[in-house]
């Protein structure tokens, strides 16, 4: 589930970057395209926003993760642990 947080991380961080390359890049390469520099600058820095919200999500969901299975195998291993101790 996480991984699927990386991958939008990356891509949106990869967007971002285009999008402020583009602020740098002269009107007369672009055609058709906005020749503001602040629209992609803007562009730029809410792509960056969106891509560090999906990997701080991706890392919140890993760790939630790690935590439920390692209280799962202490569980597990507790469980055993009492069968021992009774045969």
């Amino acid at each position: 589930m996480s991984r699927n947080f990386y991958i939008l991380a990356a891509t949106l961080g990869l967007f971002a970057l285009v999008s402020a390359g583009m602020s740098l890049v002269p009107s007369s390469f672009q055609p058709g395209l906005p020749a503001n520099g602040s629209l992609w600058r803007t562009v730029a820095m809410f792509l960056l926003l969106f891509g560090l919200a999906a990997a701080l999500i991706g890392v919140m969901s890993h760790l939630f993760e790690q935590v439920d299975r390692r209280s799962d195998e202490a569980r597990q291993a507790a469980r055993r642990k009492r069968r021992e101790g009774r045969g």
